[in-house]
Order: structure tokens, then C-alpha cells, then sequence
């Protein structure tokens, strides 16, 4: 277990739940979770924003999107790490998420083992700073 504070951003319900069950298997520290985009991006730009160590977040959103959401954190929290969720995982999509700061993707459709593994390498990580 990480004592790490994660934010999830996700506008689909059942997805975010399933995110929300990964994570509370591998962090014993608080999770938010956010299905709406607009709200999320309030959040980080509060003061509270300093206190997330990892942000989940899905690329496609109505509102405000991951990109927003990940500039918005950038400002904030310039080294907090991003795990971007997509279903489209396109080239320029990567590059313009890249260039942006994003630490690890993961593609939907996904495994729950294959998400709990990448999020466990960077847990790992974040736990070592």
C-alpha cells in the first residue's frame, strides 16, 4: 500500500468506479473522484489541488477535457504525475499529451490487471520521492 493521494477524473460512472476499486487496492491515502470534468478542474486550481500526489484522468470528456484538465494541474502542481485513460489513442493525441507532461497512458478498453500494474510501477515511483 502507497500512502499517496490520487484524484480520478472520469465522466463515465462505471468506469470511474472501476478506477476507484483499483486504487483503493494499491493507496491507503484519500481518492477523489470526479465524474464531472468542470468540477475536477475547480479543484485543481484550489488550493486543495496541492495536496493530490497522482491525477487518473480520461482523455474525452463534455466540458473540459483530460488535455484542459492536465494544463490546469500543470500550473498548479508542475511534477505531479498524469495517467491519461483513452479510447483513442492517436499520434497526435500522444504527442500533444507528451509534450503537455503526461506520465503513462493507458487504452480503453482495458484489463483491470494491466491498469493495476502500470499504476503500481508508478506508485512505486512516487512512493521513492
Amino acid at each position: 500500500m502507497h500512502d499517496v493521494n490520487v484524484m480520478i477524473v472520469d465522466d463515465d460512472d462505471i468506469t470511474l468506479t472501476l478506477l476507484e476499486h483499483i486504487v483503493e487496492e494499491l493507496v491507503s491515502g484519500e481518492i477523489l473522484a470526479f465524474s464531472s470534468s468542470i468540477k475536477a478542474n475547480k479543484f485543481l486550481l484550489s488550493e486543495d489541488a496541492q495536496r493530490i500526489h497522482l491525477v487518473i484522468c480520461d482523455w474525452q470528456m463534455p466540458s473540459v477535457s483530460g488535455l484542459q484538465i492536465l494544463e490546469t494541474l500543470r500550473i498548479k502542481a508542475k511534477d505531479c504525475p498524469f495517467f491519461m485513460i483513452t479510447a483513442n489513442p492517436t499520434k497526435e493525441l500522444v504527442i500533444s499529451a507528451k509534450r503537455l507532461g503526461v506520465t503513462d497512458f493507458v487504452a480503453k478498453p482495458f484489463s483491470a490487471d494491466d491498469l493495476t500494474q502500470k499504476l503500481s510501477v508508478l506508485l512505486e515511483k512516487i512512493s521513492q520521492t
